[in-house]
C-alpha cells in the first residue's frame, strides 16, 4: 500500500493545472492518467484544423504564459506543445496506463482508498490518500444518442472524438448531428473538402465572431461590466453580421451568450464560414432524426433522406461515478457537480474536482488555485 498526501486522477490539463499549483506550494502529490500520455483528448480525439475557440489570455494554465508570437487563438498542435511545456517545467511525472478501479472514503483513517490497476501489466494497487482531486475532465467518454436503426445503418457512423479531417468524404454525402462548435466545424471541414453535407440543429444557437466574444469577455472579466450590460451589444451585433438566420433552421436562444454560458454551461458557436455555407444552401439543415432505415435517415420534418456518413457532435458523458464511492456531497447522477460555479470544485473529506465547471480551459486555472489553497489551508489547521 502506497500513501500519498493529495492524489489527483487525471493527466489532462485540469490535472497539470493542479499539479503546478501544488509543486509551487511545496505540497506532496502524486497523479495517475489511465492514458499513455498527458492530455490525450487534445492529442488523438481532436479533428486537425481545431484552434482553441477563446482567445490564449482566456486558455492559460498557472504560473505560464505562452510563447511569445503564439497565435491568438491556439492551434490544437501549439497547444499539446504549450502543454508539454508546462509539464517538464514543473516536473510533472504521471504514472500512465494506470485506470482507477475504485475510490472510498474511509470513515475511521480519514482517508481516501483507491485501487488502480496497471493496464500494461494488470497488476492492481492500493493507494491512501488524505486529499483526492477529480481531473478527469467534463470530456470523459463520448456520448452517442440512442437512434431508432442505428445499429443497422449500412454507412460509416462515427462520434466526432474520431473524426480527423474531410478528406475521404469528397463527394459523399455526409450527416453531422449536433449544433455545438464541434458539430459547425466539421460539417464546415466536410463541405470545403466537397462532401454534401446537411447538419441536425435541434436547439437554438447563439452564432457569434470569436472577435465577438473575446470582447464580451474582456468587457466582463477585465473590466467588471455585467453581462446583461453585455449580452445585449453582443446579440445586437451578431444579428448585425449574421442576420436573420431563423429561415435557414438556426434560432436564438432568448438568454444572452454569457450569461447562458454561465448558467447552463452551452457555449456560443464561434463561426469558422458555416454560417455562409447554411446561408448560400452549401450546408442543409435538418430537423432532429426520427429513425434510420439502412441508409436511409428520416427527420421529425418528415424528409427522408440517404446518407453515406453520419458524424455525431454529441458531446461526452462523465463517468466519474462508475468508480468514485462516497462522492455524493459532490457529483450528481450524472457525473458532474451539484453546486454551481464558482463553488462546485469542493466536496467533503478532502474531496474536489478540477476541470468540471462547464466553463473550458477558462476556469481550470480558478480552479487549482482554489483547490491547492483549500488544501493548504486544511493542511495549516491541523498542523496547529
Amino acid at each position: 500500500m502506497e500513501e500519498v498526501v493529495v492524489l489527483i486522477i487525471g493527466a489532462g490539463p485540469a490535472g497539470l493545472a493542479t499539479a503546478a499549483c501544488l509543486t509551487l506550494q511545496h505540497v506532496a502529490y502524486a497523479i495517475i492518467e489511465r492514458e499513455s500520455c498527458t492530455a490525450s483528448l487534445w492529442r488523438h480525439r481532436t479533428y486537425d484544423r481545431l484552434k482553441l475557440h477563446l482567445a490564449k489570455e482566456f486558455c492559460e494554465l498557472p504560473h505560464m504564459a505562452y510563447p511569445s508570437g503564439t497565435p491568438t487563438y491556439v492551434p490544437r498542435e501549439s497547444f499539446v506543445e504549450y502543454l508539454d511545456s508546462y509539464t517538464d517545467r514543473f516536473g510533472i511525472q504521471p504514472r500512465y496506463d494506470t485506470s482507477v478501479e475504485s475510490a472510498t472514503y474511509d470513515q475511521g483513517k480519514k482517508h481516501w482508498a483507491v485501487l488502480a490497476q496497471d493496464t500494461d501489466t494488470g497488476v492492481v494497487a492500493r493507494l491512501t490518500a488524505r486529499f483526492l482531486i477529480m481531473a478527469t475532465g467534463e470530456k470523459n467518454a463520448a456520448s452517442i444518442p440512442l437512434v431508432p436503426g442505428l445499429a443497422g445503418f449500412e454507412g460509416e457512423a462515427i462520434h466526432s472524438s474520431a473524426y480527423k479531417s474531410g478528406n475521404g468524404y469528397t463527394g459523399k454525402s455526409v450527416l453531422v448531428v449536433g449544433a455545438g462548435n464541434s458539430g459547425m466545424e466539421i460539417v464546415y471541414d466536410l463541405a470545403t473538402h466537397g462532401a454534401h453535407t446537411s447538419i441536425v440543429v435541434r436547439s437554438p444557437v447563439h452564432i457569434m465572431t470569436k472577435e465577438l466574444i473575446r470582447f464580451g469577455m474582456t468587457m466582463v472579466q477585465n473590466l467588471g461590466l455585467s453581462v446583461t450590460i453585455v449580452d445585449p451589444l453582443l446579440v445586437m451585433a451578431a444579428k448585425l453580421i449574421f442576420w436573420d438566420l431563423s429561415k435557414h433552421g438556426i434560432m436564438r436562444p432568448k438568454m444572452g451568450p454569457l450569461l447562458l454560458k454561465s448558467q447552463t454551461g452551452k457555449s456560443a458557436v464561434i463561426d469558422v464560414g458555416t454560417a455562409k455555407l447554411i446561408t448560400r444552401g452549401v450546408i442543409d439543415v435538418l430537423e432532429g432524426i426520427l429513425k434510420i432505415n439502412a441508409n436511409n435517415v428520416e427527420f421529425h420534418c418528415g424528409r427522408q433522406i440517404p446518407f453515406d456518413a453520419i458524424v455525431f457532435a454529441t458531446g461526452y458523458k462523465s463517468t466519474v461515478n462508475t468508480w468514485l464511492k462516497n462522492g455524493e456531497s459532490m457529483f450528481r447522477n450524472d457525473g458532474f457537480p451539484k453546486k454551481k460555479f464558482p463553488n462546485h470544485w469542493r466536496g467533503e473529506n478532502g474531496l474536489y474536482c478540477a476541470g468540471f465547471a462547464r466553463r473550458g480551459l477558462v476556469s481550470i486555472a480558478m480552479d487549482a488555485k482554489n483547490i491547492v489553497d483549500d488544501i493548504r489551508a486544511t493542511m495549516y489547521q491541523v498542523s496547529c
